[in-house]
């Protein structure tokens, strides 16, 4: 009998889980033929998610818990319930009911044909400043990762169990669940379900989470940023040699012209800029180098509720 193992990051959802634990109970339940696990990961919640997933796991067999020392993210928080789960099946859901558990077996009946299934939204359900982040990510995927144009990257997807062991192989800090993914199969696909309104709360991603996402998925997986750098660069020179041709000439042909000094201060304002900005890039892939060769943890694991083997975290 195969089995599923659900990994779901938990922040600010101490009055959600449950019903989505539930859901998925009975679910599987109903469906049958299949074993299953569910794999709750706290991501240092400032509520009590941590002691509902302890309720949960005491009320529930196949319910298990890990507590992070701190705020890793939800990336870091799937690789830390990807390193405990023991299933065949993978399933990635959200903590907050948005993505109906009801529908898991549309993602894991294409997974005969498919080695990782997305889920596409009908009708999403998030809000503007969070429904821009995706598309800033869509795009930024496309880009960096050659992302299909059609294919939609979701957090509710199903997996086989090789895709997640080759995603594990990764052991450096930051990582970028969406690039991890499709490097190790090409073979994905979509599945239309629908979207729920949020129960309750705002969504875990502000600006500053979203920006260090973007931060992250740039350097973590492509060395674009510096080749695009390195063209803006010659066309930065080129525009300058350029300009100082048409200055050269404009002398010689107008002797009395003058020209002032607002155009000289724009463009050494411009050249500065530039060279900060791509200083700072090169200076973010050097720190992250500099981090994985003193081996920063993907995640640090507080404390770990039923589980009966239990393994260190990285």
């Amino acid at each position: 009998m195969e089995k599923i193992s659900f990994v779901i990051p938990c922040y600010r959802s101490e009055h959600t889980i449950g019903s989505v634990v539930d859901e998925i109970e009975s679910t599987v339940t109903a469906h049958g033929g299949y074993d299953w696990e569910i794999i709750l990961v706290n991501d240092n919640s400032p509520d009590n998610v941590m002691q509902t997933i302890k309720e949960l796991a005491r009320t529930h067999s196949r319910v298990r818990g890990l507590d992070l020392s701190r705020n890793f993210g939800q990336h870091s928080a799937i690789m830390a319930g990807f390193t405990y789960l023991t299933g065949d099946i993978v399933v990635c859901l959200d903590d907050d009911g948005q993505t109906p558990a009801c529908e898991m077996f549309r993602l894991i009946d294409k997974l005969d044909k498919f080695d990782l299934v997305f889920a596409e939204y009908k009708n999403k359900q998030h809000s503007g400043f969070r429904n821009m982040g995706s598309k800033v990510n869509d795009l930024m995927a496309r880009w960096l990762l050659s992302k299909p144009k059609d294919l939609k990257i979701m957090s509710y997807f199903a997996c086989k169990r090789y895709v997640v062991d080759e995603v594990l192989r990764y052991e450096n800090p930051y990582p970028y669940m969406s690039g991890l993914l499709l490097r190790a199969t090409k073979k994905v696909c979509n599945v239309e379900i629908d979207h729920r309104e949020r129960v309750e709360g705002t969504s875990g991603y502000s600006l500053r989470k979203l920006l260090l996402l973007w931060i992250n998925g740039f350097t973590s997986f492509s060395v674009k940023p510096l080749r695009f750098a390195t063209f803006i660069g010659f066309i930065t020179a080129a525009a300058g040699f350029l300009f100082g041709v048409y200055v050269i000439i404009h002398k010689i042909v107008v002797p009395e012209s003058l020209l002032g000094w607002s155009s000289t201060m724009a463009v050494m304002l411009f050249i500065g800029g530039m060279l900060m900005l791509m200083l700072g890039m090169v200076g973010e892939y050097v720190g992250r180098i500099y981090l994985s060769i003193n081996r920063s943890p993907q995640f640090v694991i507080r404390d770990r509720v039923g589980f009966e083997d239990q393994k260190d975290g990285k």
